[in-house]
């Protein structure tokens, strides 16, 4: 099971990048097919002002194919690691970096199906393609588990509500860069800069109690192994920093009604606060600083 995990990995990681080429050529020829239009040439037009000729539908089409594929193979790797290490395949950060690709390319392509915005790829596949190049880098060895670690449903549950949440801050971050990249002119084939401010704050609404149960469920999991609910650990702490940004941010826009860049901005501080939890057991130390690297 443990060389089925790393075919599947492979494939995963191959899959995703001919995907992200496929989106590339996608957004290019959309410009190209715009630029067609607007010298009179006449071709149908997508929903939110993107191009769509038939070359275009066509790469996308297929771009969205390879994705799916890829989302797949993780999949893949996640049940054959599970069943080569008999626990949840969260227990490094070997696994948790391809298990955090997984919960991107999942959220990705839920909203592309909800939205029908490839553009959205152009940040959030390269986000998942940077992770699984990081996971290449570093030990996949199977080790025993540490005694923290020992108990298979909180190990399971507490990491599969951090990668959905981790991969709704992907797509909200996504959402954020396309919106402030826009030009004042024009808007480069980009969806509408009120799509891109829904789907960043709808992606919040689905993210944001999915970290609330991650803190929850790590504050009774530290209660069984280290014998207290919340001790200010710095991934706590980052962790409860991240949760808080992400509130002010639903806050900000619920009750003052924030739209746009401030909110944008926000959006992309949260994901910075995500990574800096994600990363931080590596050199703040501490009580989660287990990640199969030291």
């Amino acid at each position: 099971m443990y060389k089925m995990s790393e075919y599947a990995f492979i494939a995963a990681v191959l899959s995703t990048a001919l995907a992200m080429i496929g989106y590339i050529a996608y957004a290019v020829s959309g410009l190209r097919a715009a630029r067609m239009q607007t010298a009179g040439v006449s071709m149908g037009t997508g929903t939110f002002a993107f191009v769509v000729g038939p070359r275009t539908a066509s790469i996308g089409k297929y771009a969205t194919i390879l994705g799916l594929l890829a989302t797949a193979f993780l999949a893949a790797f996640l049940v054959f690691r599970a069943l080569a290490t008999g626990h949840g395949p969260f227990s490094n950060m070997y696994e948790f970096s391809i298990a955090f690709a997984f919960g991107i390319l999942a959220a990705y392509y839920w909203f592309e199906i909800r939205y029908h915005q490839r553009i959205l790829a152009l940040v959030a596949l390269p986000v998942a393609l940077a992770l699984m190049l990081y996971a290449m880098s570093i030990p996949s060895t199977i080790e025993p588990l540490v005694p923290a670690l020992q108990n298979n449903l909180l190990l399971s549950v507490h990491v599969a509500t951090a990668i959905v949440a981790y991969g709704s801050f992907t797509i909200a971050f996504a959402a954020s860069v396309l919106y402030l990249i826009q030009p004042a002119g024009g808007r480069w084939g980009l969806p509408k800069p009120e799509v891109l401010d829904e789907i960043g704050y709808k992606a919040i609404v689905v993210g944001w109690p999915f970290l609330t149960l991650v803190i929850v469920l790590g504050a009774v999991w530290a209660d069984v192994a280290w014998g207290r609910y919340w001790g200010w650990d710095p991934k706590e702490t980052a962790s409860l920093v991240t949760w808080l940004i992400y509130g002010a941010y639903l806050h900000a826009r619920v009750v003052r009604g924030w739209r746009g860049s401030k909110s944008a901005w926000l959006l992309i501080l949260g994901f910075g606060a995500t990574l800096l939890t994600y990363f931080g057991n590596l050199f703040f130390g501490g009580l989660h600083s287990y990640s199969g690297l030291g």
